[in-house]
């Protein structure tokens, strides 16, 4: 290893840290950039996979060409492909004009493909052509396209578990994966953890013009005993919000507690019954439950009305003084069927109708239903399939929603 290259690379794109894993990465990015084979970057969300493609680049032949850097996992699946390869003019809806992908814009240089796991099964037949005599086609054309460019990856997926679920070829995970760099995660790096934490407070203090904190050793125990499954982003996060509401500079290990979620929550949350069909399913986060719950309600909703008008044609509509009651003192925090009652000698009509209004004015869950999905669009910067899965609901179904509600 040529340390003085390390700490080079580490000056230059601000990575703190003495970890052996890490100094092994950045060593073997500044090796391999001397080639133009292929890169694949594994590691958890969070660890800075995004600073190697760019100490790749910056070592190589390639340097004073282009670098893009695409987050598959940000572009919509149905334009994916014109955004990657570029499309021709009149290719489908909207294409007035024609337009150069990225793989024609990066000739010559890098082009870093973030959250690679993320692309279409077709997505990826396309890229292993690439990849293999790097020749690609247009959306809409026949005429072969040739480039010239160096492709690194990075994913926080299991690829080889995405291959064995059908989500990603294998043919293309070995072309992929030529050079493999492993980023390790914050928690086994030792010190970095508090050196980090230092830094960014610092930074934050310069920022907000505030005095700097400062840990004491109950402080930098209780840093290094957590294991940040957010990596970099969460530690930097916490950073930011102890520069700034806290009035003691002076953290111990108390006050840091408080900033600090509970480990192994998803291990304590509750397996939610009564589900349809029997079903029973773990939540990763109460969020989940929640939106679990809110569309069963939807659904219920739904069935209720269909209920409502068939009380209102049965017995050529003679149905009348319908109750209708939920118990709100008694309605668990999860799912709980309507009930409705029919008494004999019924003599109010007008009740049904009622009962029906009632019903539409549980409906503004429509308006929730809106918010949630709206809300996982942007935690999932766009991706709808991403969107889908956490909202535990099918991708076409939250296809539908979103032209439904209007959603752009």
């Amino acid at each position: 290893m040529d340390i003085t290259e390390v700490k080079r690379a580490q000056q230059q794109f601000g990575i703190i840290g003495n970890d052996p894993g890490l100094l092994r990465a950045i060593d073997t990015a500044i090796q391999v950039a001397k080639t133009d084979l292929t890169v694949l970057i594994t590691g958890e969300s969070g660890v800075g996979k995004e600073f190697f493609p760019k100490i790749i680049h910056t070592n190589s032949v390639r340097k004073h060409g282009k670098y893009i850097a695409v987050n598959c996992g940000a572009i919509p699946e149905g334009t994916i492909d014109s955004e990657l390869f570029g499309h021709v003019k009149g290719a489908f809806t909207g294409a007035v004009s024609e337009r150069k992908g990225y793989f024609s814009e990066a000739n010559g240089g890098t082009i870093f493909l973030d959250e690679v796991a993320e692309l279409p099964l077709p997505t990826q037949a396309r890229l292993l052509r690439v990849l293999e005599n790097g020749e690609y086609l247009r959306v809409g054309s026949s005429e072969v396209e040739k480039t010239n460019v160096r492709i690194v990856c990075a994913t926080n997926v299991n690829l080889p578990k995405a291959i064995a679920d059908g989500r990603f070829r294998e043919d293309l995970y070995y072309r992929l994966s030529t050079v493999p760099i492993t980023v390790p995660p914050l928690r086994s790096r030792g010190e970095d953890v508090v050196l980090l934490f230092k830094k960014f407070c610092m930074d934050f203090a310069a920022k907000y013009n505030v005095p700097r904190v400062q840990l004491d050793a109950g402080a930098v125990s209780a840093i290094l005993e957590y294991s940040w499954p957010g990596n970099i982003r969460q530690l930097k996060n916490i950073a930011e919000q102890v520069s700034i509401l806290e009035l003691n500079r002076e953290l111990g290990a108390e006050v840091m507690s408080r900033y600090l979620p509970q480990e192994n929550v998803s291990s304590n949350l509750p397996v939610v019954a009564g589900l349809r069909g029997g079903e029973r399913k773990s939540f990763e986060s109460e969020r989940e439950i929640l939106y679990s719950v809110l569309f069963d309600m939807r659904r219920d909703i739904t069935e209720l009305k269909k209920q409502i008008e068939d009380l209102r044609t049965m017995n050529k509509g003679a149905v009348e003084n319908v109750s209708f009651y939920t118990d709100a003192q008694e309605i668990p925090v999860v799912h709980r069927q309507p009930t409705i009652h029919l008494q004999p000698q019924i003599t109010h009509y007008d009740a049904v109708t009622n009962a029906e209004e009632y019903v539409e004015e549980a409906v503004s869950l429509d308006d929730m239903e809106r918010k949630a999905i709206l809300a996982a669009l942007e935690r999932n910067r766009g991706k709808r399939r991403n969107a889908a899965k956490e909202l535990n609901i099918s991708e076409r179904t939250l296809y539908r929603k979103i032209k439904e509600y209007g959603i752009e």
